[in-house]
C-alpha cells in the first residue's frame, strides 16, 4: 500500500466516523486526483477543461453519496477509481463519444491501459463473490482461484465433492447473471 492509499484511506474512515474535516480534505485531495485523471483521458479525445471539471464534480458528488458502501477492509482508491471510470463511461455516452471519435494513436491508451484496472476487477470480484451464499463462494475460491482440485475444495469447504461441481456451476451461473443484471443497470 502507497503512501498516499493511507492516507485517504485514514481520511476516508474519519470521514465515515463523522469527522467533517477529515471529508473536506479527502475531497479536496480526490478532486485533484481526479481532475489530472479526467484531463488527461479527455485532452486524448480533443476535449477540454470545462468537461473534465463537470466530470470531476460528478465523481466527488459520487462519492460523497455512496460513502456509506465503501468496504473500510477494501482499498479505497481502486474504489474511488471504479467510480471515477463509470462516470467517465457515462460521460462519453451521453455525449456519444466512440473509439471512433478518437484518433487511431490514442484509441489503444484510451481504453485499455487503466493503472488501476486490475485493482478494480479483484474489487468487483470481491464483490459479487460476496452475494454468494458461503458453500458456494467457498467452492468457487478454492478451485477456480486457488487452484486446489474438487477434492482438496470439498475438504477446505466441508462439503461433497459432487456438492463442490454443483456450486461452482451454479455459483458461476448466478456470476454471470449478477454481472448482466449490473451491465444493464
Amino acid at each position: 500500500m502507497t503512501t498516499h492509499e493511507i492516507e485517504l484511506k485514514a481520511l476516508m474512515l474519519a470521514s465515515l466516523d463523522g469527522d467533517a474535516a477529515s471529508h473536506r480534505a479527502l475531497l479536496d485531495r480526490l478532486s485533484r486526483r481526479l481532475r489530472a485523471y479526467y484531463k488527461g483521458k479527455l485532452a486524448r479525445i480533443g476535449r477540454g477543461a470545462a468537461e473534465a471539471e463537470d466530470l470531476v464534480q460528478e465523481a466527488v458528488l459520487a462519492i460523497h453519496l455512496k460513502r456509506h458502501t465503501y468496504d473500510p477492509a477494501e482499498p479505497l482508491t481502486p474504489w474511488v477509481h471504479a467510480i471515477a471510470r463509470y462516470k467517465l463511461i457515462d460521460f462519453l455516452r451521453r455525449t456519444r463519444t466512440s473509439v471512433a471519435d478518437v484518433p487511431i494513436d490514442e484509441a489503444d491508451s484510451m481504453v485499455a491501459h487503466d493503472d488501476n484496472l486490475g485493482a478494480e476487477s479483484t474489487y468487483d470480484l470481491k464483490r459479487l463473490m460476496q452475494r454468494l451464499p458461503e458453500k458456494m463462494r467457498c467452492s468457487i475460491e478454492a478451485v477456480k482461484l486457488d487452484g486446489l482440485s474438487v477434492s482438496e475444495a470439498a475438504v477446505r469447504c466441508g462439503i461433497s465433492e459432487s456438492g463442490v461441481k454443483v456450486n461452482i456451476h451454479r455459483g458461476l451461473k448466478t456470476l454471470a447473471a449478477l454481472i448482466t443484471k449490473e451491465a444493464r443497470a
